[in-house]
């Protein structure tokens, strides 16, 4: 996958021209690095793979000597490699809903890490992606691959375990790996009759300032684990609990992949990527239990609230509940460690498509670079960067991410005639006012920047609220837009999804505002009045 280059380094100041500024917030403690490598993976030798076809007829010939010639192991599987060419190639190997790791699997690891690119591919080009498919497998159209080896696993060939009930396909597996040198990495006890097992179990996280500071259930994320090629996948559910579907017998590696069940995605921290993946290490063929803190890795800290944040935000979009539409299917969320600001370009769902126009904007920023540094940006395209700079709690991540994702909300139901114009006034003034983003109001399109900031600060306070079962906070009252309209209306009465349905595309100025809700809710207008007169609107 794409590596963090200078000339991706060139895009923190073009992520910095469409963020959101923040309220001051009180300091926070650093916490040390873990013993977790974000950086590249470091592979060792290359192993002799247990389940080729090869080794497993050897294997059943040691194990069962006069049993062998009644089995025919043919190939059940594939091991293979593609070489996608872009975004749209990967996407389209992704929906054909097989798993794809960046590195390969029949080598050992020295040190985990992120990521793996391939020294032979470059840096500025996506890596070669390893998968295991069914031997009848559909390869897409125009994208590279290769068939690696062919394999078998008899749980994928029930025709052979039926042909013959008493041979331990547990026992040919353990003698696979035996004859292959890799018996380290089988630590059963070598009896007749091991379990298969379906990894199960739990992934939590901890929140010192709510439930009681008890962990709770890593929410819809991806929990991936492999044994050589022999893969599996599946998500937790919203208290956290896993179980896979793919029996195994020799300990698997496992892997938290931030792609969440919701239709979410967080990527990027040292490389460009769609979802990004945190290494658990080698466990238990029956599953492991984790729990993540504070003091945790703080890579994988920041992702899980982060996911977590906004699996708890799209499970609230209900009618019954806060009653707005969810941010758009396969949201993109970047995450910035060594940035203070957030933004919600929506860059990746189409927003600002006219290209030349931002290019005009920020060539004095990047100069020469402009041009490659906005093809980087638009082949992984984000639309949400969350920074976390000064953020290490759980609830300052929280606050930031839910601000970010009530502006996907807005995007989702205003769409790019209003989207545009406004990203364009932050682009403007971030420009010409000295890194300002929000200026002093006074610009063209500032009506739009004011209703748009108005909703994520409002619905920022009211979700932390909610949380933390503290008065409403007053997030972003330091600005020149008022978001105490919105609380104000909404303490006396007046539900969240009423103020969200007033956010049309028309409505690009608080006069606008104003006038939409009195036209929805003329019952009310009396309040409506008061309340902007009493802000100043």
């Amino acid at each position: 996958m794409r590596r963090f280059t200078p000339f991706t380094l060139l895009l923190f100041p073009l992520l910095a021209l469409a963020a959101c500024e923040r309220d001051p917030s009180p300091g926070q403690l650093r916490l040390p690095e873990g013993e977790v490598y974000h950086d590249m993976i470091q592979l060792g030798e290359k192993l002799d793979d247990p389940y080729t076809v090869d080794n497993m007829r050897a294997a059943l010939t040691k194990a069962y000597p006069t049993k062998a010639d009644r089995v025919d192991i043919q190939t059940t599987d594939l091991y293979v490699r593609f070489l996608p060419q872009d975004d749209a190639q990967l996407k389209r190997l992704e929906n054909t809903g097989i798993y794809l790791l960046d590195h390969p699997m029949d080598y050992r690891i020295v040190r985990e890490g992120d990521y793996y690119q391939d020294p032979e591919i470059g840096n500025e080009a996506i890596t070669w992606q390893y998968s295991l498919v069914p031997r009848d497998f559909s390869f897409p159209v125009g994208i590279r691959y290769e068939v690696l080896d062919e394999c078998y696993l008899s749980e994928h060939d029930p025709a052979t375990r039926a042909l013959d009930a008493d041979i331990d396909w547990t026992l040919v597996e353990r003698e696979a790996y035996r004859i292959t040198g890799n018996e380290a990495l089988w630590e059963q006890p070598e009896t007749k009759g091991t379990l298969y097992y379906l990894p199960a179990g739990r992934i939590t996280i901890e929140d010192p300032e709510c439930n009681g500071g008890k962990p709770f259930g890593l929410a819809g994320v991806m929990v991936a684990c492999n044994s050589f090629v022999k893969i599996a996948t599946c998500y937790t559910d919203r208290d956290g609990y896993y179980q896979m579907e793919q029996p195994f017998t020799g300990n698997p590696r496992y892997r938290l992949v931030f792609k969440n069940q919701a239709g979410f995605n967080i990527g990027f921290n040292f490389i460009i990527i769609p979802a990004s993946v945190c290494t658990l290490g080698t466990g238990s063929a029956e599953g492991v239990d984790f729990n993540i803190t504070e003091e945790s890795d703080p890579n994988l800290f920041r992702r899980s609230v982060i996911n977590n944040a906004a699996f708890e935000y799209y499970s609230r979009c209900n009618e019954a509940d806060l009653d707005i539409t969810p941010p758009p299917g396969d949201l993109r969320i970047w995450v910035f460690p060594d940035l203070d600001s957030s933004s919600a370009t929506m860059l990746h769902h189409g927003a600002f498509p006219q290209i030349s126009v931002i290019l005009d904007l920020v060539r004095q920023y990047l100069g020469q670079y402009t041009d490659l540094a906005w093809f980087v940006f638009r082949l992984f395209a984000p639309d949400i960067t969350i920074g976390t700079k000064e953020r290490t709690s759980y609830a300052d991540i929280y606050d930031a991410t839910v601000h970010e994702l009530a502006h996907a909300s807005h995007y989702a139901q205003a769409g790019n005639d209003f989207w545009d114009p406004y990203i364009r006034y932050i682009l403007e003034t971030f420009i010409s006012e000295g890194g300002q983003a929000y200026g002093t109001g006074g610009r063209d399109r500032a009506g739009y920047c004011e209703v748009g900031e108005m909703w994520a600060y409002f619905m920022e306070a009211s979700l932390y609220k909610d949380r933390y079962s503290v008065p409403m906070p007053t997030f972003g009252t330091s600005f020149w837009f008022r978001p105490e309209i919105f609380s104000y209306l909404y303490e006396r009465g007046m539900m969240r999804g009423e103020i969200y349905r007033a956010l049309k595309p028309s409505v690009c100025s608080t006069d606008d505002l104003k006038d939409e809700l009195i036209t929805m809710y003329p019952e009310r207008e009396t309040l409506i009045d008061q309340t902007f007169t009493l802000y100043g609107k």
